[in-house]
């Protein structure tokens, strides 16, 4: 019996990570794409983007890292 607790608590710890990276995975892939969009449309704010961009990717990133 204790061998089907192992497998359950492994299915699940699997199942947390899976669904937990989905969502900061897409929400980073919308923030690049975003920010790379509106750097294309005006080169002028590229200084002020950028920094902006690293820091809410990072935020992005520690949701999945709470997972």
């Amino acid at each position: 019996m204790s061998d089907m607790v192992i497998i359950v608590k492994v299915i699940a710890a699997a199942l947390c990570m899976a669904i937990g990276s989905i969502a900061p995975a897409l929400a980073e892939g919308n923030v690049a794409g975003k920010a790379m969009e509106a750097m294309g449309r005006n080169p002028a704010v590229t200084d002020k983007m950028l920094p902006n961009m690293i820091v809410a990717m990072a935020i992005c990133d520690s949701t999945a890292i709470y997972c």
